[in-house]
């Protein structure tokens, strides 16, 4: 686990990396109001992804160690396809969306893509998930500097098109790649695979919705009452703040991999709890690096516009914080298919989500958004941590690496290099 936890946490950190250049970018090329449309676009395909995600998601990753690849994957393909073209235009009755045939475009190349890499997850092939999320980004990138540069495409829809051409390529590359170990006269359709699917991927997507619009439902809200360039200039800490889950996310899905893959719930517990040490002081770290940037630096690098940065990552650390933390405990509940707890945890967030962003957003603004977003966080995730430990003895040594566990994490790190 050591060593995959540490090869995807490199993997995240290089995304970081170009998810941080990518967003450098765009801001200063189509400023807080380009980044406004880019964001709300994004938020809008992440929405398609959880509908999408209940046949390609967590259900595909949680089944490959027990169904055949080919009994998974065409129910995958059939619902990617479906749902990426439905959902797009059932956002579009709910609010104006300029870019509707990119995102119905996105939806069904992501939701592709996804499948065939949590199928990789499901077979516990870190390596070729890792090597794709990394493409994902940087493809997206090149294609998008090419067309604005080689071709002098300068409109925000660009970037669009740059990421629908990294995910042809990815899609096709993968799909050949899985494709060309199935046996096609294997493939069936069966009722019972179908519901088995369906059962746990409703459950799991359906937390992880309301879980998203715990992160995003912000945006929205800052939308409707104070335009899209709040939203550009709220989105950029929103990212920098959430680039600290790197690490969270990183033992995550190597956790998740392992538990749904184990029997063991004593070994389970234990390795839930080292994720937690990790998670929690690695990203307490990173806040504080945050904090000990100048406001001035964050004008610098990402234009005028961005004033505010330094602010809202303040306001939103003690959530960031918090939701590093569960996030392990939700995977932990994932992988042992215990789902109502994260459904209870995220309702009760959203709840509090949309009661305080409709009385404080219009009042504050940006602030408001980060106040209400942080204690959203907090609560949430504290439903967590009282189910974890209903199951197990709390000690405060769960969230303090010991000297034993610092040289082992030291000597894996040594052996990598």
């Amino acid at each position: 686990m050591k060593q995959t936890a540490i090869q995807t946490f490199v993997s995240r950190f290089l995304i970081l990396i170009l998810n941080f250049g990518l967003v450098i970018f765009t801001t200063n090329y189509w400023g807080s109001s380009g980044k406004g449309i880019i964001s709300i676009v994004i938020a809008d395909l992440a929405i398609v992804g959880f509908v999408g995600n209940i046949f390609v998601g967590s259900s595909v990753t949680y089944f490959a160690s027990k169904l055949k690849t080919e009994q998974i994957l065409p129910y995958a393909y059939l619902w990617a396809v479906l749902s990426g073209f439905s959902v797009p235009f059932l956002i579009g009755f709910a609010h104006q969306q300029e870019f509707l045939s990119y995102l119905i475009i996105l939806s069904v190349l992501t939701s592709l893509l996804s499948a065939n890499i949590n199928l990789f997850v499901g077979r516990r092939n870190i390596k070729n998930f890792n090597i794709y999320t990394i493409l994902q980004q940087g493809l997206q990138i090149l294609f998008i500097l090419g067309l604005v540069y080689l071709f002098n495409e300068t409109e925000v829809q660009t970037y669009f098109v740059g990421q629908i051409l990294c995910l042809i390529l990815l899609v096709a590359v993968s799909t050949y790649q899985i494709l060309k170990h199935c046996d096609f006269s294997a493939v069936s359709f069966s009722k019972d695979i179908i519901t088995k699917l369906f059962d746990y991927g409703y459950k799991t997507q359906l937390s992880s919705f309301l879980q998203f619009l715990n992160y995003r439902l912000s945006f929205y809200f800052i939308e409707f009452f104070k335009g899209l360039s709040s939203v550009g200039i709220y989105s950029i800490g929103v990212a920098l703040s959430e680039a600290i889950w790197t690490v969270s996310r990183s033992l995550s899905l190597v956790l998740y991999s392992d538990v749904v893959n184990t029997s063991d719930q004593n070994a389970a517990i234990v390795k839930t709890k080292i994720s937690l040490k990790i998670s929690t002081l690695a990203t307490l770290i990173f806040i504080l690096i945050l904090f000990a940037i100048p406001a001035q630096i964050y004008v610098l690098i990402f234009g005028k516009d961005f004033g505010q940065s330094k602010e809202v990552i303040f306001l939103l650390s003690p959530g960031i914080l918090a939701i590093a933390a569960s996030n392990i405990l939700g995977n932990y509940f994932a992988g042992m298919n215990k789902l109502r707890i994260l459904n209870v945890k995220s309702i009760v967030g959203v709840l509090f989500t949309i009661a305080g962003s409709w009385y404080l957003i219009p009042k504050w603004g940006i602030a408001g958004a980060c106040i209400v977003t942080t204690v959203s966080y907090c609560v949430s995730s504290a439903i967590l941590f009282w189910k974890f430990y209903q199951i197990t003895d709390f000690d405060i040594r769960d969230f303090l690496l010991s000297k034993g566990e610092i040289s082992l994490l030291l000597k894996s790190l040594q052996r990598r290099k």
